[in-house]
């Protein structure tokens, strides 16, 4: 392919980057878009707007669309599988947003207003980051009034909704129980982690070339007979009316599809919802990387399992998007030298793909985010998961750059700044300023596009083999390739990375959020639980031990307060490739115990000061750690009868969105 210069690949990104320091208080963003739309506990709702929608055909407009409701009404599966409670929980609440003829400017009201919002934004009763369970600050007999004021009172249901320790976590971290039993998901019931795991012990073939993700779109119960079962997730089955919308949704999409490999992929996915077959999951997945040069994509199903304490099952989710052809020549450049990278790797031959196959990478722009997406999204996508499909067809690989722009703007939006009041000196702030949001996007490209898609499994090691530790692990496994690679200067000479200091941003950048300012989300006294701060806290807290002798991490101390400094860029380098290739190891051979080790010695604990003073500083900042989106509206303009085009329409009403969905497309 064409070499493209360092200036077409580097104009544009700089004019994102978010302001340091102090901000104009109330601006919109630069292109005059007002982003955020709602702000409440530790939560900020934003907007985002889908370049490239108007140059899409109507044909194409109108596939979007179909794969759009395909997506939403996946809603209630997500909602279920996070807790069986969630959904009769949020009913009760839409009824009293909807019903309720009282005081809706009493004090109290608004405490239930704001306990819904956060119950909408976490798709259920447990914190979306946190995954601990949090309760209304309004008193309870106050939520009992409401809800027997609209005729839901429920007392069960009440003493839930107030019991913070029923169900506390919804994917249980504990160290000293079955972990199936403490997690509030809905995967499990009437079953030990020992039963699950001897059920699945009973019908995985380790040597199968082409294992089948078992257990993957099922429900493991124990019956009266005291016999373990699984029960599916299909049409006929559990979830059934919300699939068969979906399926008649993509069947929709089918008949309007760019091309033949898109319609052929989403047959399959149909029949997959019909029978349950895992095989035509693979089927499915196959098709659907060697469609390379459609314009509109999406992804919809049971597919990442990290809300699965033993790592094996798959929450709904569900994502449309389009191509954005200009700024994809980054991650095309990328997936063309994808060989090299891994044949460079720092990592064991043994480890290492000898032929890298498939790999296609884009930059694009949402147009719905739905299930586990929505409202908080990921902002990169490297598909199909399952290692063989990997090796053996490839995969496809997403930066979502309209979603990593929303959040740039937004923090125009606020008069503080994380990095302002955080960062060491002037210089950090300055390179930041000059290097930061791009170097972002190009750490989220190598980690989506090369790292998931790099390594192998020697023969016969399960995918699951690291348990409740795989996520973080390979999480971390990722953020290293991407690490190891944004200094290479193979990124120079490819004009990728404008010039040889910029990667030390990223580098400084990590190591401090790993180290410390990504705890500002972490309750005081609380461990580290989610998989990708478990990831980041390892790789920091790893490099700073080993590094302490030759003070290639330095913390300091100045007017009380403390800060986290790079002295060292290559030795830190060096450091990122000896985790990378011990982790790659663990992954490859299977090594549960190693594995373990690492996460349980450096990713979990908190230093309670350092919490403490993270914590302070930043609510002194007025921020909100954690942001997620409503989607915009596809509407079909429809003149004489007919549909002549689909109308993206900006929503800034995250209750009104939630109520809408809720009527339009609740199925369970």
């Amino acid at each position: 392919m064409n070499v493209i210069s360092k200036m077409t690949i580097f104009a544009g990104a700089v004019s994102i980057v978010a302001a340091c320091g102090k901000n104009p208080a109330g601006d919109a963003g630069k292109d005059g878009f007002k982003y955020t739309v709602d702000e409440f506990a530790d939560l900020k709702v934003l907007r985002f707007q889908v370049p490239g929608w108007e140059s899409l055909s109507l044909r194409q407009k109108e596939y979007a669309y179909h794969l759009s409701e395909a997506a939403k009404y996946g809603r209630d599966i997500t909602w279920d599988q996070y807790c069986a409670w969630n959904l009769p929980v949020r009913h009760a609440v839409e009824k009293i947003l909807e019903d309720y003829g009282g005081d809706r400017g009493a004090s109290d009201f608004a405490l239930f207003e704001e306990y819904a919002k956060r119950l909408f934004f976490s798709c259920g009763v447990h914190h979306h980051y946190a995954e601990d369970k949090f309760v209304p600050s309004c008193p309870k007999e106050y939520f009992a009034s409401l809800m027997d004021a609209v005729g839901v009172a429920d007392g069960r249901l009440l003493d839930f909704i107030y019991d913070r320790d029923d169900l506390y976590q919804r994917r249980s971290t504990a160290t000293d129980g079955d972990i199936v039993a403490l997690s509030a998901v809905n995967f499990y019931e009437g079953v030990t982690r020992g039963e699950v795991e001897r059920y699945y012990a009973g019908i995985v073939d380790p040597d199968d070339p082409e294992p089948v993700s078992y257990g993957l779109n099922s429900k493991v119960v124990k019956g009266a007979d005291g016999v373990v079962r699984e029960e599916k997730w299909k049409i006929g089955g559990i979830y059934g009316p919300a699939l068969e919308k979906i399926a008649g949704e993509l069947e929709k999409a089918a008949a309007v599809a760019e091309n033949d490999i898109q319609k052929r992929a989403l047959g399959l996915l149909v029949e997959y919802y019909r029978t349950g077959d895992l095989k035509l999951w693979d089927e499915f997945n196959i098709e659907w990387v060697k469609d390379t040069l459609g314009t509109v994509d999406f992804i919809n199903g049971f597919i990442e399992d990290y809300d699965d304490p033993l790592g094996r099952k798959a929450t709904w989710e569900g994502y449309v998007h389009i191509k954005d052809p200009d700024a994809s020549a980054r991650t095309e450049l990328l997936s063309a030298n994808a060989q090299w990278f891994e044949d460079n790797s720092p990592v064991d031959p043994r480890f290492r793909k000898k032929n890298v196959k498939g790999i296609s990478a884009k930059v694009v722009n949402a147009v719905a985010l739905a299930g586990a997406c929505y409202p908080a999204t990921p902002i990169g996508i490297n598909l199909p998961n399952a290692d063989w499909i990997r090796k053996e067809h490839g995969s496809k690989s997403v930066t979502i750059a309209n979603i990593t722009h929303a959040y740039d703007f937004a923090a125009l939006e606020s008069p503080n700044s994380v990095l302002g009041e955080f960062a060491w000196s002037e210089d950090e702030i300055a390179a930041y300023k000059k290097y930061g949001n791009y170097t972002d996007e190009v750490h989220t490209d190598l980690h989506e596009c090369l790292g998931h898609a790099s390594g192998q499994l020697l023969p016969g090691v399960s995918s699951t083999a690291m348990g409740e530790y795989g996520s973080a692990l390979e999480e971390a496994r990722a953020d290293l390739f991407a690490l190891y690679y944004i200094a290479d200067p193979k990124l120079v000479e490819l004009g990728i990375i404008p010039d040889a200091e910029a990667y030390k941003v990223q580098y400084t950048e990590y190591i401090r959020n790993g180290l410390f300012t990504q705890f500002t989300r972490v309750e005081l006294g609380r461990p580290n639980t989610e998989a990708h701060m478990q990831n980041r806290k390892l790789i920091a807290q790893w490099c700073y031990e080993k590094g302490l002798k030759d003070n290639v991490i330095e913390k300091k101390v100045r007017d009380g307060k403390t800060y986290f400094v790079v002295n060292d860029f290559e030795a830190l380098r060096g450091l990122f490739a000896e985790l990378l290739a011990e982790i790659q190891r663990i992954k490859s051979e299977g090594d549960f115990e190693a594995g373990k080790a690492l996460i349980e010695t450096y990713a979990v604990n908190i230093d309670p000061e350092l919490h403490a003073e993270v914590r302070q500083r930043y609510a002194a900042l007025g921020l909100k750690p954690y942001s997620g989106f409503v989607n915009p509206d596809i509407v079909p303009v429809v003149k004489n009868g007919k549909t002549v085009d689909y109308e993206i329409v900006a929503v800034d009403d995250f209750l009104g969105q939630q109520l809408e969905y809720g009527r339009k497309y609740s199925t369970l």
